[in-house]
């Protein structure tokens, strides 16, 4: 995967690292692994189809702030091991895909990888969310593999196409601005474009599947 296709914030000297402490590695590795693992199987497609399933992921560890926030909304201790083991997206990777099938192509494969568990997912591509949000999430269980044991880390996933991201990153502006005096308006446009863009998702794939049935 060309290095472009990354990108991933990580950083060693940060408040995030003071809070996580030495548990920081175990998120980064577990990122660097779940890409690495990704990247694989991205290679794979490429090579047997001639088709690439990815455009880009992006990865984060949570800020310490918003985590101590989620952990406070959530009546939780304030601690890195709640953070870890009560809290499931303290690593999180989304993937951005050119069509639909490579979004579900991708979730097929995650689910071959063996010894990754799969604790939940959620098909919001096909149940959208009230807002018009779409994407499928999941949330796994990556192990890591320490001198001398295995750690079972959580890591969220949402993957989605490069239109749906869009839409999530104006969503996301939306939810941070404060005194919008058209916002009802703004909320009402963000739908329709969700479903317009669902409907172009598709016509994409259908003139992406026609054209792959050509024989060169």
């Amino acid at each position: 995967m060309q290095q472009s296709k990354y990108d991933i914030k990580c950083e060693t000297l940060s408040p995030e690292h003071e809070f996580y402490k030495e548990s920081y590695i175990l998120l980064e590795g577990t990122i660097i692994e779940v890409i690495s693992r990704l990247d694989i199987i991205r290679k794979y497609k490429v090579a047997k189809q001639c088709k690439d399933p990815i455009e880009h992921c992006k990865a984060r560890i949570k800020s310490a702030k918003s985590m101590k926030k989620k952990l406070m909304r959530k009546n939780l201790p304030v601690t890195v091991e709640s953070a870890l083991k009560e809290i499931h997206d303290a690593a999180g990777i989304r993937v951005i895909c050119p069509f639909l099938d490579d979004i579900y192509w991708i979730v097929n494969m995650l689910k071959n990888q063996h010894d990754i568990k799969i604790i939940k997912e959620k098909d919001y591509i096909h149940n959208p969310k009230p807002n018009g949000y779409r994407s499928y999430h999941m949330i796994l269980q990556v192990p890591l593999h320490l001198e001398n044991r295995i750690e079972m880390v959580y890591c969220e996933i949402q993957i989605r196409t490069i239109a749906m991201d869009c839409w999530a990153s104006l969503e996301h502006q939306l939810k941070y601005k404060k005194n919008i005096s058209n916002e009802k308006m703004i909320i009402n446009e963000l739908k329709r474009c969700a479903d317009e863009i669902a409907s172009t998702d598709l016509n994409l794939q259908t003139i992406s599947d026609m054209l792959n049935e050509i024989q060169y």
